[in-house]
Formats: C-alpha cells, sequence, structure tokens
C-alpha cells in the first residue's frame, strides 16, 4: 500500500545561525529510511505525468519503484538512462514547476520529493559503488563542444556513448561552467561537479581548458581541422546591468563577477588571495536565485546587514520558493516594491549609499506579471559598501561576431531550426545560448536534443 500522509518527508538541513558562517552544503540528504518513507508516497501512475515534467526524460516512477524494492544501484542506473548528471540535478533542478508540479499526489497535498529521491539515488551511489565507465570504440567521427556547462556536458555524454570522439572547449581554467563558477558551494559542492568531468573523460571525452573560442580558435579553424560538427553551449555570461548613475563604483559587482570570484576563484577561503573587500552592509538587486545565491554568499562572508532589494513583490520573485525560504531563515532582509535610482559613492570612489524608490504594482506586462510602478516623493537611502546586480544575463556576442553565417535574434541569442541547427550548417547550439538565461535541466535537455541532431546528420 502505498504512503498517503500528504506531506514531504522533510530535508535534514544545517542550523540556519550556524550555516550562513560557512559554505558547507545546506541540506543534509535523506537517510535510507527517509528515502523509502518518501518514495512509498510514489502511486507509480500508469501514465506517468511526472514524466511529462522533466526536460530529458527520467523515468521517475520506474526509480521511485525501485527505491522501493531496495535496488538503489538499480534506481541509479534508471535516471542514468536519460539524466547524465543526477547528483546535479537532484541539487539545483526546480522540480516544484517541472516534474514535482505534474505529480497526482500534489492535487491533495504536497508532490512526491523527486528531486530529494533523485539526490539520495545519485548520493547512495557515489558512496557504495565504483562507477562502471567503459570507452566506447571509436565511430570515425569528430565533434566539438565549445562550453562545459551543464549543455555541453550532456551533450558530449550523449555522443561518447555513440562512439563519436567529442573534444570540449572551455574558457576558463576548471571545466564545469555555471556549475562550477555560479553556483555557490553550499548548494552544490565542486567536487560532485569535477567527479562528473572524471566520468565524462574516461568515456573518451577530451577537455580543453583556457580555450577561448573566436580568440584562440575560430569556429572555422576547428571545421577546418576535421570537426564534422560543433555545437556551441556558450550559456548566458554576459550580465545585464540597471544603468542607473553610480554604477561604476568601486564595491559595485555584476552577480556573475561577485560569484566568480567566490566560487571559482575561492574568495571565501582564507589561503587565497582572490580580491573581495570586508562587506558591511550589501544590497542585491533582484528576485531570482543568482540574486538569492549572491546575499547568501555575502552574509557568509561576514556582512552585517544584506539586503534583497526587488522591484516587484516576493509573490513575482523567480526564485525557487526553497532558496528564499532559505535566505530568511539566513537573516537576510527582503526590501520588495522598492528599486535603486542612484548609487552614491564617497570621497574615495565607493559605494556607500543607494537611493531607491518605493514601487507599486500595476497592469499585468507582457511577461504576465503586474507591472511595478513608483509611487511618487517615496525616495530614501539605505547604507552599503556592497551593490551586487543579479538582474540577468545575455549571451556573450564572441562566437556570433566571429563566425561567419551565424545569426541571432536582437536578444543576442543564436538562431536555431527545430533540430538546434543554426544558420551556419554543422553548428548546432542550445541552452542559454539560444533561449537566454534558463535552468540546469533545461539546458541539459537541449544537450540531449543537440547530440541526437548530430547523430543523424553525421549517420
Amino acid at each position: 500500500m502505498p504512503n498517503m500522509i500528504n506531506q514531504k518527508t522533510n530535508m535534514p538541513v544545517q542550523d540556519p545561525h550556524i550555516r550562513n558562517k560557512n559554505f558547507d552544503e545546506v541540506a543534509l540528504g535523506y537517510s535510507d529510511d527517509d528515502a523509502l518513507f518518501e518514495a512509498q508516497r510514489c502511486l507509480n501512475c500508469k501514465h506517468m505525468p511526472c514524466v511529462s515534467g522533466c526536460p530529458v526524460n527520467v523515468q521517475i516512477p520506474d526509480f521511485i519503484s525501485l527505491i522501493c524494492q531496495g535496488d538503489i544501484k538499480g534506481a541509479y542506473n534508471k535516471i542514468k538512462e536519460t539524466n547524465y548528471l543526477p547528483d546535479i540535478c537532484g541539487r539545483v533542478c526546480p522540480q516544484e514547476t517541472q516534474c514535482e508540479q505534474k505529480c497526482v499526489r500534489g492535487i491533495k497535498g504536497q508532490p512526491v520529493g523527486i528531486g530529494r529521491l533523485e539526490r539520495y539515488v545519485a548520493d547512495w551511489y557515489s558512496q557504495n559503488c565504483k562507477d562502471e565507465i567503459a570507452k566506447i570504440p571509436s565511430n570515425g567521427h569528430k565533434v566539438a563542444v565549445i562550453g562545459s556547462g551543464p549543455s555541453g556536458l550532456t551533450c558530449a555524454a550523449d555522443l561518447a556513448k555513440k562512439g563519436y570522439e567529442v573534444t570540449i572547449f572551455e574558457a576558463l581554467h576548471e571545466a564545469g561552467g555555471v556549475l562550477i563558477y555560479g553556483i555557490p558551494e553550499f548548494r552544490l559542492p565542486k567536487a560532485i561537479v569535477k567527479k562528473c568531468i572524471t566520468q565524462l573523460e574516461a568515456l573518451g571525452v577530451v577537455v580543453k581548458k583556457d580555450m577561448v573560442i573566436g580568440q584562440v580558435l575560430s569556429i572555422d579553424e576547428l571545421m577546418d581541422s576535421g570537426f564534422e560538427a560543433v555545437y556551441v553551449s556558450t550559456g548566458a555570461g554576459l550580465p545585464n546591468f540597471m544603468r542607473i548613475p553610480g554604477e561604476s563604483l568601486v564595491g559595485v559587482y555584476s552577480a556573475n563577477e561577485f560569484l566568480t570570484r567566490i566560487n571559482l576563484m575561492k574568495a571565501y577561503k582564507p589561503d587565497y588571495d582572490t580580491p573581495i573587500a570586508k562587506i558591511k552592509n550589501a544590497a542585491i538587486v533582484g528576485g531570482g536565485n543568482v540574486a538569492m545565491d549572491a546575499a547568501r554568499c555575502a552574509k557568509r562572508l561576514g556582512a552585517e546587514n544584506v539586503y534583497i532589494v526587488y522591484r516587484r513583490s516576493e509573490e513575482e520573485m523567480p526564485a525557487r520558493n526553497e532558496e528564499i525560504e532559505h535566505a530568511k531563515e539566513e537573516d537576510i532582509i527582503f526590501k520588495v516594491l522598492n528599486n535603486p535610482v542612484e548609487l552614491i559613492g564617497d570621497e574615495n570612489g565607493r559605494v556607500s549609499k543607494m537611493k531607491c524608490i518605493k514601487m507599486q504594482l500595476g497592469e499585468p506586462d507582457s511577461s504576465g506579471r503586474r507591472r511595478p510602478v513608483p509611487v511618487e516623493n517615496s525616495e530614501f537611502c539605505l547604507d552599503v559598501d556592497c551593490v551586487i546586480i543579479a538582474i540577468g544575463n545575455s549571451p556573450n556576442p564572441l562566437i556570433r561576431t566571429t563566425t561567419k553565417g551565424i545569426e541571432a535574434n536582437k536578444k543576442g541569442c543564436l538562431i536555431v531550426d527545430d533540430d538546434l541547427q543554426t544558420t551556419r550548417s554543422g553548428v548546432y547550439a542550445g541552452g542559454d545560448a539560444v533561449t537566454g538565461a534558463a535552468t540546469v535541466i533545461l539546458a541539459m535537455g537541449a544537450g540531449k536534443k543537440a547530440a541526437a541532431s548530430i547523430d543523424k546528420m553525421l549517420k
């Protein structure tokens, strides 16, 4: 009989007032008993609505059934049939708006904790099993993947399993893309990402770092050197700014720069000399997951007051509910319905105040959310010595401006057809480079689709 309790099994977490001073993982994972109890909440629906909500088509009822049977290794292998990164997806996927949103148990209660179970299975396998990876004999075809984020890793893995000789070209000195430079250690331990890269190399994939395609080599040179197809998965790493006075002051960061200094360059470790000035009062502009990550990092770096400044209400925030709740528990101060209009500096050129105006919600805009409207004569100032702008990113123009035949739309996103082929024959693209900033799992879905399209084309 299924477990008919309407609430998800709680995930153990670090105490908020301890974790906001360290970079250790916040969520501690299910025990064996927790996982079994939660797995038994699954009704094993024959029509499997949850699967339709998964961008990589994980057979969710099947892997959960295997947990109920005590076959955790089998559950892991079932997930890996379609998802190359279960350790990562179980931690950072927005399951609440994807697979769990489709779960029948969510009609009269909370959905099954699919993401928590996926993480449990991946962690159990990592702790109890040795990877069984065999390199597939080459089929004689060479494919280049530009970018080693979730989309590039997924595409490379799917192609390598079919015998393609795949080389990944990564611009930074570590592979992993946004998984390494963007998502903090307390949400996604970097050892997990590095393990995934090692597994990929065991499949025969070659990873070349410090390779900025468009500068070190062009796509034309890659194709002239024997690569028969190229997959562009360069993400959306170009930060957007508000274009208000004072954004060039010392102490003003894009979220990309701030998180890269912390995550990739280890600014939070005392034995690293990555520069980030001591922060007392930080304001983060934005309401998405990146804003939450930046705010929680600033708190862990010792900031006394950390503000989330967001022009809409909390209901309109695009961040995951879990991230918002964790931020509140860690004493992040939410200043919703407020919008910065100017940053003011001190005599040394460092930001010292953020001038804001209060907002109210008007009619819905093109996104369907109510448009924020300024309230007259409501300006006020926050004392700050650090401002982090987290209002989104756009694709870097380097690829499209150095490659003939590749076209982009007015937002800088590469134009692709239904098979993810760009306007240049043999060059495919996916993930944030095509959609703009989105989620890890959607980027992975694009990587899978591109791999299938490249395989079809080369065959």
